[in-house]
């Protein structure tokens, strides 16, 4: 089973934080979707002829599209790919960017999970995030999204925004298991320099991320989403049995995926490519950059993005993917931090518990050939 991610680029505008590839122009929207369904067309042996089970619309603000462009789209992916009856096809969608209307269209095109980027109910850190949607309408897109029928909404917050006390966070949470929606994805609030909130930081205008703050709200996080019984599945996300991303899973599992779109990574399990970050020379050529990956590199992504679940690493895969020499590697390597009470190990498996998945990449990088 395989998945395929589209990257739709375009925004209203970019948020302080963003670090993710988009453009504010859509001078180029027509060319690029023509250009969109070209590459789907031309990389359809990508995937070996595997079985594709989730389709992926994210971004930038995919719910800029049009519902029939939408439509376009998935009409050729599924003249073109061995698609199962029923995938999961995940729309991401900001609250300004919808309605009722819009929303039901997208649920009838076939699309049954929905992303919303709410961020937070607070006015004052959807500000401080640039945000350009109010806590109000947040409310409001999530009781249409229920209003019409999607089942699976994943709603997103970040915590560790310097406008957000603890008190708020625990508002925040209290807000979303109110919703009676299954699934939670939660950031960390992380500055990179080349964004407009890190030179805001770095000249002092803007206040700077409390770590001792984003510690504390991750705890309560972790506390919170587990009295309401909610799976600590992934480092930042959260669900209810069986209400688990199957996409993402994808990522974290290793399996096989295609990325379509300007920016878009692709994994056929040997090697990775990247589209090229630019629209016009996507919708000119969408070259891309290729990279082979040696067993090093191959055992070096399973650490990574194994230790970020809850299903951990398994020693036997190691053992059947990589030999003998790299599980008992890893066996010395794990003790370590077994002794010191961030993994523990059930059977075959090492698990990260929730203290552990503070330092989770800093102990990948340790246990990285």
């Amino acid at each position: 089973m395989a998945g395929i991610y589209l990257h739709i680029p375009f925004c209203k505008s970019k948020c302080a934080y963003c670090n993710f590839f988009s453009v504010v122009s859509e001078k180029q929207r027509i060319d690029f979707i023509e250009a969109l369904k070209k590459e789907a067309i031309e990389r359809k042996d990508y995937l070996g002829g595997e079985v594709v089970r989730t389709v992926y619309f994210g971004g930038g603000t995919p719910s800029l599209l049009k519902p029939s462009e939408i439509a376009g789209i998935l009409e050729v992916l599924y003249k073109n790919y061995k698609i199962i009856e029923n995938p999961e096809i995940t729309l991401e969608a900001n609250p300004d960017t919808v309605s009722r209307e819009s929303l039901s269209e997208y649920k009838s095109l076939g699309v049954n999970r929905l992303s919303v980027g709410i961020q937070s109910f607070c006015d004052d850190d959807l500000q401080y995030l640039s945000r350009k949607h109010d806590s109000r309408h947040a409310r409001q897109v999530l009781d249409w999204a229920q209003e019409v029928g999607f089942q699976e909404v994943t709603m997103d917050l970040i915590y560790g925004i310097p406008t957000l006390t603890d008190e708020k966070w625990h508002r925040n949470l209290e807000t979303f298991f109110a919703t009676g929606i299954n699934h939670l994805s939660a950031y960390a609030l992380t500055v990179e320099e080349k964004t407009t909130l890190g030179q805001r930081i770095n000249k002092g205008v803007a206040a700077p991320v409390d770590e001792d703050a984003m510690i504390r709200q991750y705890q309560i996080l972790v506390e919170m989403t587990e009295n309401q019984g909610f799976e600590h599945y992934e480092i930042s996300n959260f669900a209810r049995p069986g209400h688990y991303s199957k996409h993402n899973t994808i990522y974290w599992k290793g399996e096989k995926y295609l990325g379509l779109g300007p920016s878009a990574h692709s994994f056929d399990g040997v090697s990775r490519q990247w589209n090229v970050a630019s629209v016009k020379d996507y919708c000119e050529s969408y070259s891309f950059e290729r990279e082979e990956l040696t067993l090093n590199d191959r055992y070096n992504e399973y650490i990574m993005t194994s230790l970020r679940t809850m299903w951990g690493v398994d020693l036997e895969h190691i053992r059947k993917e990589f030999g003998e020499n790299y599980s008992e590697r890893f066996k010395k390597a794990i003790k370590k931090y077994i002794f010191e009470g961030k993994i523990y190990q059930k059977d075959q498996k090492f698990v990260l518990n929730d203290d552990g998945m503070l330092f989770a990449d800093g102990i990948a990088a340790e246990l990285f050939i």
